[in-house]
């Protein structure tokens, strides 16, 4: 039997990293050979929680058609936010919460997406779905990128299928959820030793708007000034990434997971519809988004209609 790789997004967040880790142990009980690997340097918060669990890092890749025929994806479907060499790859399935773009395959394929806050909410229902238990530790990283995703619950992406889910893994790792998650989510806060690019691409996508590709890259804070302070390094910084990758805006979202609200830094020529698709108006790059927290549910599909009317 051939190997399979299974794999979130580039610049992978708790739920890319956790989600294929959970998805493979439960390919693997059905019988396949798979195994979880990132397409990116793994963050701290989602380091905190693998160590927390006792959960071994999957190691890095920036190509698969080198190793595998077959690949899983989960917590994306769009080609550009996947690895480089994709299209030489046969995709077998997808898990996801996201929209679908950009994506077709020449064979049919097993496709599970569900508009809820977290990937892991839905392969939590897959493992109940086969009759295959949860261990300890897989429950733990399942809870982390629920937690991660929704906020501690508190994003608007967040259901009720993903608030139960939460609370039955928390019960499975035997933590507490609340004081748990506050400590999972300060845990990835810390930027004063992270450089530009870093702050700019460790939770970043790209999306094709209307022939336009906009940037949107996410940080989360406990206090937002730590990164406006540092405005105009990261919009040099963006200006050349905008330079080298043809990026026609580059926005970084700045969330305060105690506020609940985020800033976002803006560079690129389209302010006018940044503002007008955001209700809010931008000032010297700057822009404040009250109660917006959620890039796939607050910022991608406003932009997204502004682009194409």
């Amino acid at each position: 039997m051939d190997k399979i790789l299974v794999f979130g997004h580039k610049s992978p967040d708790t739920d890319a990293v956790t989600s294929a880790i959970s998805f493979s142990y439960l390919q693997n009980q059905l019988g396949l050979d798979t195994e979880a690997v990132a397409l990116g340097e793994i963050g701290e918060e989602t380091t905190f929680a693998l160590n927390y669990f006792n959960v071994n890092k999957p190691r890095v890749v920036t190509t698969v058609s080198n190793e595998v025929k077959q690949v899983m994806l989960v917590d994306h479907n769009e080609s550009q936010q996947s690895v480089e060499d994709i299209e030489k790859v046969e995709v077998l399935s997808v898990v996801d919460h996201h929209r679908i773009a950009n994506f077709q395959t020449a064979n049919p394929l097993y496709y599970r997406a569900e508009p809820v806050g977290c990937t892991n909410t839905i392969i939590l229902k897959l493992y109940k779905e086969h009759g295959v238990t949860v261990p300890k530790g897989i429950a733990g990283i399942m809870l982390s990128a629920i937690i991660s995703d929704t906020l501690l619950l508190k994003s608007p992406t967040c259901t009720d299928i993903d608030i139960a889910s939460a609370k039955e893994l928390a019960e499975i790792a035997g933590v507490d959820l609340e004081n748990y998650g506050i400590e999972l989510l300060k845990s990835g806060t810390k930027t004063s030793d992270k450089s530009a690019e870093d702050l700019l691409n460790a939770d970043a996508k790209s999306f094709p708007m209307n022939k336009k590709t906009v940037r949107i890259g996410q940080v989360n804070v406990v206090d937002v000034n730590e990164i406006i302070i540092r405005k105009e390094e990261l919009l040099e910084a963006m200006k050349v990434q905008s330079g080298i990758q043809g990026y026609d805006l580059f926005i970084l979202l700045i969330t305060n997971v105690l506020e609940n609200d985020s800033t976002a830094i803006v560079y690129g020529d389209h302010f006018k519809e940044v503002s007008e698709a955001l209700n809010s108006s931008i000032k010297d790059n700057v822009i404040f988004l009250k109660g917006i927290v959620s890039r796939k549910k607050q910022v991608v599909p406003q932009l997204t209609v502004k682009f194409e009317n």
